[in-house]
């Protein structure tokens, strides 16, 4: 074998070579380009499922942000009249505080001034109690002893004027013969 023919089959099998270099790079292409082409086709039926959800939640998010922005004074305000509200009661709850002392305050003066009273009153009429059982009692002791002397001497008398009149001797009695 000669050298051309050698040389001929080393480019021919160098073409063959490329020939399956061009048919495997083609067959890559067709299958890449198939590829893509399915991928594409999900990621179209993927955009046309997302899309309406993206849609419906910028709305969403647009109304959200909306409601948020129109509450957000309301919000303020609010939380400021609370808190105004809230000092008011504090200021209240102290007042109310001072006058529920001042009456309690009172309350001990005018309970202690009524024990004052009636315990003075009571030893008043204790003193009054104990000066006529004194006053009034003696003479009437005196009176009912009185009365109890004369009784007793009008008994006595009563008494002594029957036996005037019996017998002063007994003794005829007990002599029966």
């Amino acid at each position: 074998m000669d050298h051309e023919t050698i040389e001929l089959a080393c480019i021919g099998v160098g073409a063959l070579a490329l020939l399956i270099q061009a048919l495997v790079l083609l067959a890559i292409y067709a299958g890449i380009s198939k590829a893509t082409k399915s991928i594409k086709e999900e990621i179209d039926d993927l955009r046309s499922s997302v899309t309406p959800i993206l849609a419906t939640t910028r709305e969403l998010a647009e109304t959200t942000r909306q409601v948020v922005v129109r509450l957000t004074p309301k919000v303020e305000q609010t939380v400021t009249d609370v808190a105004e509200l809230t000092r008011g009661l504090r200021a209240q709850a102290a007042e109310v505080e001072a006058v529920t002392e001042e009456i309690l305050g009172r309350v001990r003066k005018q309970t202690s001034r009524i024990d004052a009273m009636c315990s003075g009153t009571l030893d008043a009429v204790d003193k009054a109690s104990t000066f006529v059982t004194e006053t009034v009692g003696k003479p009437v002791r005196q009176l009912s002893g009185l009365l109890a002397s004369v009784r007793a001497i009008v008994e006595s008398l009563r008494a002594s004027a029957p036996s005037n009149r019996e017998p002063r001797f007994h003794d005829d009695k007990d002599m029966f013969v």
